[in-house]
């Protein structure tokens, strides 16, 4: 982390996890271990049904409440999908775009991530961008240049006053929901990676600016290790945000 030049933010990312009830529960459970986290903003990201349950029971607590996708579009006839104002019209403050699980499971490709990134932040929602490799990607000693290249597909048409609204979470597939973690070293190295990419785009003040988080099985017991690494600044944070003690923890080493 520095926090001399950027904000550290901790996400959790739901997935398709936790009915309403159990929204109002964890609510209940983590709100007296949040405190003001003064060093790190907090982030909630839980299924489309359960936003407007969640800014209700979070609504005396410091943490933002956001999605897990949206669709690039601003209506029209796609069943089942939702617009990124619908998002912010319940009260959604984040959005993730371009997950792992996006791209495997629905075929989301860098192109269609970057038209929901312009389409989200066209109605004021900030956005959380995954990139990330596949353990054979990393095997061939292509981690690097298929990083970069998401990074610039993602932010393709992005100015300088956009990137402002934009956090980039590092998430290697392999590290997914597997147990497995990147190494602190490795997670550095490739956040690093990205930062120097977005300063190639951009220049030094904006990629100085960028919040950059790891998302590969971050918990309780890691997280101190991660953040401790300059590049990264904060966390995508997958199954250990569906418990309340575990992400109150992460929360609290990134408060440090």
């Amino acid at each position: 982390m520095n926090l001399k030049y950027r904000k550290t933010v901790i996400a959790g990312n739901w997935k398709m996890n936790n009915n309403l009830t159990a929204t109002k529960e964890f609510a209940d459970a983590i709100k007296p271990k949040l405190g003001r986290h003064k060093w790190c903003d907090v982030v909630l990201c839980v299924p489309y049904v359960n936003i407007p349950g969640a800014v209700k029971a979070f609504k005396d607590a410091h943490l933002a409440i956001g999605a897990e996708n949206c669709h690039y579009e601003d209506h029209g006839a796609f069943t089942g999908e939702v617009t990124a104002d619908m998002l912010r019209d319940v009260g959604a403050r984040y959005v993730i775009l371009g997950h792992s699980e996006r791209r495997q499971y629905y075929n989301e490709t860098d192109f269609a991530v970057n038209k929901k990134i312009k389409a989200a932040l066209n109605v004021g929602l900030k956005t959380i961008v995954c990139v990330g490799e596949s353990l054979e990607q990393r095997e061939y000693g292509v981690t690097e240049e298929l990083i970069a290249y998401q990074v610039k597909a993602a932010l393709t048409g992005l100015d300088d006053s956009a990137m402002r609204h934009v956090i980039i979470a590092y998430e290697p597939i392999w590290a997914i929901g597997t147990g497995k973690t990147a190494t602190a070293e490795q997670a550095g190295e490739v956040c690093a990676h990205i930062r120097f990419t977005v300063r190639k785009m951009y220049g030094a003040r904006v990629a100085r600016a960028l919040t950059i988080q790891y998302g590969g099985s971050m918990n309780a017991k890691n997280a101190a290790e991660l953040l401790a690494q300059p590049d990264i600044d904060g966390g995508l944070i997958g199954g250990a945000s569906l418990k309340p003690d575990d992400f109150a923890a992460i929360i609290a080493a990134a408060n440090q």
